[in-house]
């Protein structure tokens, strides 16, 4: 059995990015890699097929209590299904629930974390849930906020913005890297070989060059515009909306940044995220 290299963000801060751009990479194609099929290479921790081959009941059915007991369980069957370390996405801050750990530590080999700034991350969320941005401004700040169980998913424990980056990357380890979405932005080639680095790779320059442009935002963009995408949510018109750092500068009130900032400052200036002047 293999164990689990975790792909770990908080909801709309470039999880997606990344896998497309590690899709790319490992599969050495010369077209991009089909965004409907991403699957192939990352699995979802919360996906209910998982836990359905230890449980048969659809996720609504399950006690939160059950899930606590069946989630290492179910790291474990994916873990299984390679010999090598398996990707796997996650949007479950590192915490504990109902006596059980969201994340299998035994299962492990290291995580990549991605960070946004969660000002840029309220104005893409609220799409992706059609919320207000108020609403997801509150909702960001709420301790322990989970998504409910659906058809496809137990419910995931983001909490608040604050608690799920903590989580994740307090404590300094050599098995874990921190991305930030602006630095994937501002400075592909240098933060996506880092990314390949810290995998134990180190690609030739020009196919990490083109794995950078096959998962670009216009690129995916373009895929989600041909052939739809089959993770876009029942009430988004897209998935990949903007892709811009920064877009929180002309998009949001000056209380709703310094509410943001109130709740999260700790965390936001640990990644230079705290505006001048607040």
């Amino acid at each position: 059995m293999g164990s689990i290299l975790w792909l770990a963000s908080y909801p709309k801060s470039g999880n997606t990015w990344l896998r497309a751009f590690l899709h790319n990479l490992l599969s050495n194609a010369r077209q991009p890699f089909d965004i409907n099929e991403m699957s192939e290479l990352t699995q979802g921790d919360s996906q209910a097929k998982w836990f359905a081959q230890l449980d048969p009941r659809p996720p609504t059915a399950y006690s939160r209590a059950e899930i606590a007991t069946m989630r290492p369980k179910v790291q474990a069957l994916i873990a299984a299904t390679s010999p090598d370390s398996v990707f796997v996405k996650t949007h479950n801050a590192l915490i504990e629930v109902d006596g059980g750990a969201t994340i299998a530590a035994s299962l492990s080999a290291g995580a990549i974390y991605v960070v946004r700034n969660p000002l840029d991350v309220a104005l893409s969320y609220a799409p992706h849930l059609d919320r207000s941005i108020d609403d997801i401004i509150s909702l960001m700040a709420m301790a322990r906020f989970a998504t409910p169980a659906s058809a496809t998913h137990v419910p995931e424990h983001h909490c608040d913005w604050s608690t799920h980056v903590k989580s994740w990357t307090q404590a300094p380890n050599a098995a874990l890297h921190v991305v930030r979405y602006e630095d994937m932005a501002a400075a592909p080639l240098r933060t996506f070989a880092a990314v390949a680095k810290f995998l134990g790779l180190s690609p030739p320059r020009e196919r990490l060059q083109r794995a950078i442009r096959f998962s670009s935002f216009k690129a995916l963009r373009g895929q989600e515009d041909d052939k739809g995408f089959i993770e876009r949510t029942p009430v988004q018109q897209r998935f990949f909306r903007s892709g811009r750092a920064g877009e929180w500068r002309r998009r949001l009130s000056e209380a709703q940044v310094r509410s943001m900032v109130e709740v999260h400052r700790e965390q936001m200036a640990r990644f230079d995220y705290v505006p001048k002047g607040y």
